[in-house]
């Protein structure tokens, strides 16, 4: 039986079966619009690891699998976690049904679900002071560039949760627009549904032999529509607000650590574009590289989003465990749908679990973040929050619902026959010319080591070798991906497990970036990384050493440190780099600091004679040390990896050049 009838009886056996999981997803097809519903059905099987999803069955074949994978699932990286004990959830797919999106639509619950006593969890003032902390405590001491933060929503509900799932499903077809994908998923005990904007990770198989083709798709910045819909001048405002603009940047960089760990081919970016929503409009590039991972190391190696978590990853995990009161649960997971392949593997599709409302035990609870940079306003922040729980709220009418978005219209076209009250297509947001200027216009600040194809050449230090020390910041990746593009043979080593012997034998020493006060000696990162430095001072072997490492390497010669008056953590500046003027991206709250006007150092004035006279690239008005070279060894204070760095590349291999020689 097929057709509306069928529709109907799937639909009304979902909701009646009190042992059925099951899981709705509606995705934009070619076109860009939802043109059916996905119903996929099965046993549910919780596991502990993502190396347990059991993708193949006891046959042997390959099976298709949808994943719940909690946010306390990032312990299998070694980061810190609330532990609530959320299960990482499978649903063993055993039917996978299509059925047009008129038909469900017709048959989808529309009586609403009555909420009492609703409201967020956190009150506003509470959180402005959370987000004072967090810019103050964590921002201002170096422990990273960005924290996402979130609060929830709560409410309680006396309904059925499979007729709440399917209402609230329905609801944010209808009212909520631009989602990556609108799911409801059904298991015992939990009901997750969501409009999520967000593709975090896919990996889609190439021809025979071919790696998969991966893609990350990092979205930040968040404009929320005025009352009355949104005008030219009122987006590209927005569009040129140094916060938002810096915000979406700081997370392409984190992301593309993620990709160069997981690709090899260090993934290329495309766009800016915009993801417009009901109430909001969010800012997104597109990242693409090839992988042969199992996608379940890719998950891994992924999790989770530097949008809902922050940089550097690890320390945001620890930073998130410090500042939000309760677990979070699947916040900021993801939902991954494993499809199998005539070749016996899985393309994998993975979406960011936010803008999710999930029921449990006749609660509502609706999380929303607020990523946090050196510039936020704690009030800003607050009404971030509230302007991303709208969405979903509004949909399932917890809160009212926002009229018709209007799309922005020219001021400079009064003949447009679209007023400005009405709505118009997302691809006119866009297409406006003062709009598409000022998206493509961010592109002129970014590396294009990132932006073009990379090339396959042999590069100028062919078969040298490398040994990449990570400080617990995986800008390490990205560092390690253009070093091999200069042709050297590297290895990253984590810093408890780096060996003397592996130090002292490796031809070149990179020594990385990281968080944290470098003057900080009860650390054993910051102590080892010390140790490290020092050992290959003593003997004038090559070493280049990078932010942290950099700050280091100058006290130990001498040089003083200090806090700086504000963070530079994704901040773009044009340098001189030791006669060359060089535009970097720097992520940093402590500095090395000189006298203004001191360029060199002789063995007399350093703490370590051998290096012999060293050479200062500083700031002729603060004396902010920017670079450092000597006998053996050069430094730089900027992220020559990062997108921010237009001309790393270049600084990269001058500085390799000068450490080798």
């Amino acid at each position: 039986m097929t057709g509306p009838a069928a529709t109907a009886d799937l639909i009304h056996r979902l909701a009646a079966d009190p042992d059925a999981s099951f899981a709705l997803i509606a995705r934009a097809g070619a076109s860009g619009a939802v043109e059916d519903v996905e119903v996929l059905t099965g046993p549910v099987l919780d596991v502990e690891l993502l190396a347990d999803i059991p993708l193949h069955g006891d046959d042997g074949a390959a099976r298709e699998v949808l994943a719940l994978v909690p946010y306390r699932q990032v312990r299998e990286r070694g980061f810190e976690a609330h532990d609530d004990g959320a299960p990482l959830r499978t649903l063993l797919v055993e039917a996978h049904e299509r059925l047009p999106l008129h038909e469900a639509m017709a048959v989808l619950p529309t009586d609403p679900i009555p909420l009492s006593a609703a409201g967020f969890d956190i009150p506003d003032e509470q959180y402005a002071q959370i987000v004072r902390r967090v810019i103050s405590d964590e921002i201002g001491r170096g422990e990273g560039a960005n924290f996402v933060i979130r609060r929830d929503y709560v409410a309680g509900v006396d309904a059925s949760p499979r007729a709440a799932a399917l209402t609230w499903f329905r609801a944010l077809l209808e009212h909520e627009r631009g989602a990556y994908w609108t799911f409801a998923i059904v298991t015992p005990g939990h009901v997750a549904v969501g409009a999520s904007p967000e593709a975090h990770v896919t990996a889609v198989a190439g021809a025979a032999g071919e790696p998969s083709t991966v893609t990350m798709n990092p979205i930040s910045g968040t404009f929320r529509h005025p009352a009355g819909g949104a005008t030219v001048d009122t987006l590209a405002t927005f569009l040129t607000d140094t916060k938002e603009t810096e915000e979406l940047f700081m997370v392409v960089d984190e992301e593309l650590k993620m990709m160069s760990a997981v690709c090899s081919d260090g993934g290329r970016i495309t766009g800016p574009h915009l993801k417009e929503m009901s109430r909001l409009t969010h800012t997104e590039y597109m990242l693409r590289g090839t992988s042969r991972l199992d996608p379940r190391d890719i998950l891994r190696e992924t999790m989770f989003a530097p949008t809902v978590t922050g940089s550097p990853m690890q320390n945001a995990c620890a930073v998130i465990r410090r500042h939000e009161l309760t677990p979070r649960g699947y916040y900021s997971g993801v939902a991954a749908l494993f499809t199998p392949r005539e070749d016996g593997g899985h393309d994998l599709d993975a979406p960011i679990l936010i803008r999710t409302a999930y029921l449990v035990d006749g609660r509502l609870r609706v999380p929303a973040g607020a990523t946090l940079v050196r510039h936020s306003d704690p009030q800003g922040e607050v009404s971030e929050t509230h302007g991303k729980a709208a969405g979903v709220l509004g949909a399932i009418g917890a809160v009212p619902r926002a009229a018709a978005a209007a799309a922005p219209v020219s001021a400079d076209d009064p003949d447009s026959p679209t007023p400005p009250t009405e709505s118009r297509t997302r691809a006119a947001l866009a297409d406006d010319p003062r709009i598409a200027e000022l998206l493509a216009s961010r592109n002129a600040r970014l590396a294009p080591f990132w932006l073009e194809p990379q090339g396959t050449d042999p590069g100028p230090f062919a078969g040298t070798g490398a040994l990449v020390i990570d400080a617990e910041d995986r800008f390490t990746t990205m560092l390690a991906h253009q070093l091999r593009h200069l042709g050297l043979e590297v290895r990253i080593a984590h810093w408890s497990e780096a060996t003397d012997a592996e130090v002292d034998a490796a031809r070149l020493v990179v020594t990385g970036p990281g968080p944290g006060d470098p003057r900080d000696a009860a650390s054993p990162r910051i102590s080892r990384m010390r140790e490290i430095v020092g050992r290959r001072l003593a003997t004038a072997a090559p070493l280049l050493a990078v932010c942290l490492s950099h700050q280091i390497l100058s006290d130990r010669l001498g040089i003083g440190l200090a806090p700086l008056a504000s963070p530079h953590q994704g901040l773009q500046k044009t340098v001189d780099v030791f006669g060359e003027p060089a535009s970097i991206g720097f992520y940093n709250t402590f500095t090395a600091r000189v006298l203004p006007g001191v360029a060199r150092l002789t063995p007399s004035e350093t703490r370590v004679g051998a290096v012999g006279t060293v050479e200062i690239a500083a700031d002729p008005s603060t004396g902010d040390v920017y670079a450092l070279r000597g006998r053996g060894f050069a430094s730089v204070q900027g992220h020559l990896e990062s997108i921010l760095s237009r001309d790393g590349m270049h600084t990269l291999e001058r500085l390799v050049d000068h450490a080798l020689a």
